[in-house]
């Protein structure tokens, strides 16, 4: 028929009749109306799936107008109409059935949307994807979209929306259009991002401090390392203490600078998931302890070798660095550890990938430099001193002159090992689905996000009844921002 073609264009027509007295009515003619999307809804689509939200349309529409505009959005042409679905009434609505999931999940999953609903539909098609174990989102405008607005997970009001909608509703928009959401999408994801590098790095400089000093104290007594016999350039046995022990300004100071640019991360550049996000507490610590160990074994090994550096056959004599008095091995641990934390810094905010995938922010790099360039000119040139009994001295006012820049050579070789175990071990774990680390991963309609978006006729009308059994349209989403549809045709009867 001329209406069912008009509608797979996605062109809604309206028929005038007229009688005069007792006359049988009199076919006039048809009004045609288009009620095309808003120009941005179909990128708007597109950027969701990218981030792994799939979009579900429900709408009062006849169906062939639904999947002419779902076929318009690119959201796919799987549209049904509600006859699949059960119809939920009095308590049900209060204390819906446990499950809906079971019996209606695969259908309403494989659905693009459904057309020619009525109200209870929408928070049916809510309700079994939370059931699921679905984070749903729902957006709507009508005092008849309240009930699935307040059951989703983010119930989101659109501009112009009723009050009992709005009230029933998370979020309420004040512009038109969905692009807003996946803004927000986007900004929580980078935040979530932001807090987990934040976690991550402070797990693994807590792992490097404590366990190194637990470790030092207990595995590596510096008296141990005094040669015999003595050199005449040996400082006294009496200057070498049983145990390992740093003054406590050099520590104040390594935490001082660390927690300064420790809030430079909430500054810095990420990269949101393109799946939504969820914790994975046991990946976090694995990944930080890979972390921690590498920079802890690290100085482990660095202290052992400066501490045997008068050792003719020790590391450090055959590299020319041999003869470290006690306070030069105190200042070159200090620096170590602080240089260490930072650059550990650079390979917590990567995640899975390699330290140069993302751009760190001009703040962060700053906050960095800062710490780094600070913590090795006090290193240099820290003056002779004996603080509690803790002799130290600086780097340049000893041989050999240039112990900073090896240190910060070794550092850095220390600092690419570290991020390539830490990038190989993510690829263990998630080949192997570790932890359940791919589960963190939504992918297709495994634990997909959804936002259920309301697309109403575009005929509306003042009276509740009317609007009860029609579904109003969510104007400000998917329709022109003209406050009415457009005629675009008339055609008259004879």
């Amino acid at each position: 028929s001329t209406q069912s073609t008009w509608g797979k264009s996605g062109i809604r027509s309206l028929a005038v009749a007229k009688c005069q007295g007792t006359e049988d009515w009199k076919m006039v003619g048809l009004l045609t109306f288009q009620d095309p999307p808003r120009p941005d809804t179909k990128d708007t689509i597109e950027k969701a799936a990218e981030f792994g939200v799939e979009v579900k349309m429900i709408t009062g529409d006849h169906l062939l107008i639904a999947k002419e505009t779902a076929r318009a959005l690119g959201m796919g042409t799987n549209i049904y109409d509600p006859s699949m679905l059960p119809s939920l009434q009095g308590e049900e609505l209060t204390n819906p059935p446990k499950d809906l999931g079971n019996k209606y999940g695969e259908q309403i999953l494989r659905a693009n949307g459904f057309a020619q609903v009525f109200p209870e539909h929408k928070f049916l098609v809510v309700e079994t994807l939370r059931q699921m174990g679905f984070k749903v989102g729902m957006t709507g405008d009508g005092v008849n979209d309240a009930p699935a607005l307040k059951r989703a997970d983010v119930g989101v009001a659109v501009q112009g929306a009723t009050d009992a909608a709005r009230s029933s509703a998370d979020i309420v928009l004040t512009q038109p259009g969905l692009s807003t959401i996946v803004h927000g999408l986007m900004i929580s994801r980078q935040i979530f991002q932001r807090i987990k590098n934040f976690l991550t790095y402070r797990i693994a400089a807590t792992l490097q401090l404590l366990t190194f000093f637990f470790i030092a104290v207990f595995a590596l007594h510096p008296v141990d390392f005094v040669p015999k016999p003595r050199p005449s350039n040996f400082i006294g046995p009496n200057d070498w203490p049983y145990f390992f022990e740093m003054p406590v300004l050099m520590l104040m100071l390594i935490t001082l600078l660390n927690d300064g640019t420790l809030i430079s991360i909430g500054y810095d550049n990420v990269n949101p998931s393109k799946h939504p996000d969820k914790w994975n507490l046991k990946v976090l610590f694995i990944i930080a302890g890979v972390l921690g160990s590498v920079a802890c074994g690290s100085s482990l090994l660095l202290l052992w070798a400066a501490l045997d550096s008068w050792n003719p056959n020790g590391l450090f004599h055959g590299m020319g660095l041999s003869g470290l008095g006690y306070g030069q091995v105190i200042t070159t641990m200090y620096l170590k550890v602080s240089i260490s934390d930072f650059l550990t810094l650079f390979s917590s905010r990567t995640t899975d990938g390699f330290f140069w995938t993302v751009k760190p922010s001009i703040i962060l790099l700053a906050a960095a430099a800062v710490a780094m360039s600070t913590s090795t000119i006090l290193a240099c040139l820290w003056p002779d001193s004996s603080e509690h009994g803790i002799q130290t001295e600086g780097l340049t006012r000893a041989t050999p002159k240039l112990m900073a820049l090896w240190v910060w050579i070794y550092c850095i070789i220390v600092w690419l090992i570290q991020d390539s175990l830490k990038v190989f071990v993510y690829y263990l774990l998630e080949r192997y689905n570790v932890f359940d680390i791919n589960g963190t991963m939504v992918h297709n309609h495994a634990v997909l996000d959804s936002i259920v978006t309301d697309r109403g006729v575009s005929m509306e009308s003042t009276h509740d009844d009317y609007r009860d059994h029609t579904i109003p349209v969510a104007r400000q989403i998917l329709s022109p921002t003209t406050p009415n549809p457009t005629p675009i045709n008339h055609y008259s009867g004879n």
